[in-house]
């Protein structure tokens, strides 16, 4: 009998930098240069990788720490996976990323993708350097998700020690654990195990082709800002950020709840035709009004944390300022 041997699939990987591509003292896990090496530097010689898929091309869009990622560089990155994605010899993308900033990327991504192709981000705790450095095998998992025909259409996904998290709900749990990412409490979409895909969830939100958000003629997006209420929490903050800031978003307290200067202020900002989003510093659970009057308080946030509603806020911003259209935005996304 003749064994045929099977066609790999062919992965486009993106850099961007991150503890993934760190590089410091030999052993160590801190103090390191974040974004250090090339994006093939830290893939080429990943055991089994090329038995897995065919790389098909290389880019590093930036090498930078995750903190320093921002609009600019999320549009180039969703402009560039735009147009390769249209490519019909490429089959799916992994992303190398920072770990600090990765759930965001992620979620702008869901957002403004047109393509049902598998994207995959994952990044590293350790950096290349350090003993046992997690960045290979999270790399190696990432391509073996992003040749899986059951990823497809589930919108962009992160592959992170063994586990599949979808954009909308992952967030990085731990600072320093190798297993620092997980869905609250939603569960996981599933798990990998070596390169072998097992899905179990998917999200029922509305992603990539049938979003309404077209970023390609974009250079820049509306700014949104974020202010954390605590006990106590100056009012005039919010002064501030409506004086520089297109839309607001509140991390409150238990369900987006403020103190009684807030709400005031809050109400006054709104007046003034900037949305107020209330979110919640904590982060599981759902922030939600009933028969609120949403030029008073403003939209609330759903199950989203606030660095992700100030990516939806600012990208709803492009389509519309009305505050009932904006709290259907959030219903949806």
């Amino acid at each position: 009998m003749i064994k045929i041997k099977s066609i790999l699939k062919n992965i486009v990987i993106i850099g961007t930098g991150g503890t993934i591509s760190g590089v410091g003292e030999n052993g160590k896990t801190v103090s390191y240069k974040a974004g250090s090496l090339h994006v093939h530097d830290i893939y080429y010689n990943i055991t089994g990788i090329n038995e897995l898929a065919n790389i098909k091309e290389h880019i590093d869009i930036v090498s930078i720490d995750s903190c320093n990622m921002d609009f600019s560089v999320w549009l180039k990155l969703a402009k560039t996976i735009n147009e390769l994605s249209k490519h019909d010899d490429i089959d799916g993308f992994v992303i190398t990323h920072g770990t600090d900033t990765l759930e965001e990327t992620a979620y702008f991504l869901n957002l403004t993708l047109k393509t049902d192709k598998p994207v995959v981000i994952t990044g590293a705790i350790r950096p290349s350097t350090a003993t046992s450095a997690d960045g290979p095998f999270n790399i190696y998992q990432a391509v073996a998700l992003a040749r899986s025909e059951e990823a497809k259409g589930k919108g962009v996904l992160v592959s992170f020690a063994d586990g599949i998290y979808g954009a909308r709900d992952v967030q990085k749990g731990n600072s320093c654990k190798l297993t620092a990412f997980n869905h609250r409490e939603l569960g996981c979409f599933g798990y990998i195990r070596d390169d072998e895909v097992y899905f179990f969830n998917k999200s029922l939100r509305k992603h990539t082709n049938s979003t309404i958000f077209n970023v390609e003629n974009y250079k820049d997006l509306p700014k949104v800002s974020i202010a954390l209420f605590y006990a106590g929490a100056d009012s005039q903050i919010l002064d501030y950020l409506s004086s520089t800031s297109q839309g607001i978003i509140v991390a409150g307290a238990g369900c987006g709840n403020c103190s009684d200067s807030w709400n005031l202020k809050i109400k006054e900002i709104i007046s003034m035709g900037i949305p107020v989003v209330r979110c919640s510093r904590i982060s599981n659970g759902i922030v939600t009004g009933k028969n609120e009057n949403i030029l008073e308080t403003g939209v609330y946030g759903n199950s989203l944390t606030s660095q992700k509603a100030r990516i939806l806020l600012s990208l709803a911003l492009t389509k519309t300022k009305n505050l009932s259209e904006i709290k259907e935005i959030f219903n949806i996304y």
